[in-house]
């Protein structure tokens, strides 16, 4: 008798045979990605160029969207400084027109004061030129007349209150006479005169009533 384990298969039977072999296919199969873990395969999926040539594409949208963000960004920053200089500028520009303003105006009232001093110190001599003519009038006539237009183009201007309502705000009455009525100027004793419309000097007159 012959023993089996000296040849083995020998007398096994046909069916376990059979399922040896089926076991043995499935075990050595041909590869299959299906059969893979889902996450394994996505994985390798992404490593064929086109996924590749996808997700660099992707990766500069991405890049041109931030740089994009970055210039807007950027702009509106450039925008506000430029309001904030514009805003600047036209404080500056008001500024520098009030002060402007201010300077002409205080330039004027410089040259007014100065030209009512003048004025002021050539009333003695227009007081010696009336006393003058009083007493010489033919002679002394064209010069009062000349002096007087001159001071009137500088704005000096003398005050005549003869036979009018006294004004205390223009004359200082230094004499009276008894009358009917209210005051009225009845001689001027010295004249009056305004500069450039507000009174100079008051004239000194009589009056009556």
């Amino acid at each position: 008798m012959t023993d089996q384990h000296d040849h083995p298969g020998e007398g096994v039977p046909d069916d376990i045979t059979d399922e040896l072999h089926r076991m043995f296919e499935e075990e050595f199969a041909p590869f299959d990605e299906s059969e893979l873990n889902p996450d394994r395969t996505s994985e390798m999926s992404r490593l064929r160029p086109s996924d590749l040539e996808a997700a660099e594409a992707e990766r500069r949208a991405h890049e041109v969207a931030d740089a994009a963000e970055a210039v807007e960004h950027d702009v509106e920053a450039l925008l506000a400084e430029r309001d904030s200089f514009k805003d600047i500028a036209l404080r500056l520009q008001a500024d520098f027109d009030n002060y402007r303003k201010r300077v002409q105006a205080q330039t004027a009232d410089d040259v007014q004061r100065a030209t009512g001093k003048m004025a002021e110190a050539m009333l003695p001599v227009l007081d010696a030129v009336e006393a003058a003519f009083v007493q010489h009038p033919a002679e002394i006539e064209p010069v009062l007349n000349l002096l007087l237009g001159e001071m009137r183009k500088l704005g000096l201007e003398s005050v005549d209150l003869h036979g009018k309502p006294f004004d205390p705000n223009l004359a200082e009455a230094v004499l009276h006479e008894p009358g009917d009525g209210d005051p009225v100027v009845v001689d001027v004793l010295r004249s009056g005169y305004t500069w450039k419309g507000k009174v100079l000097r008051p004239a000194m007159v009589k009056v009556r009533g």
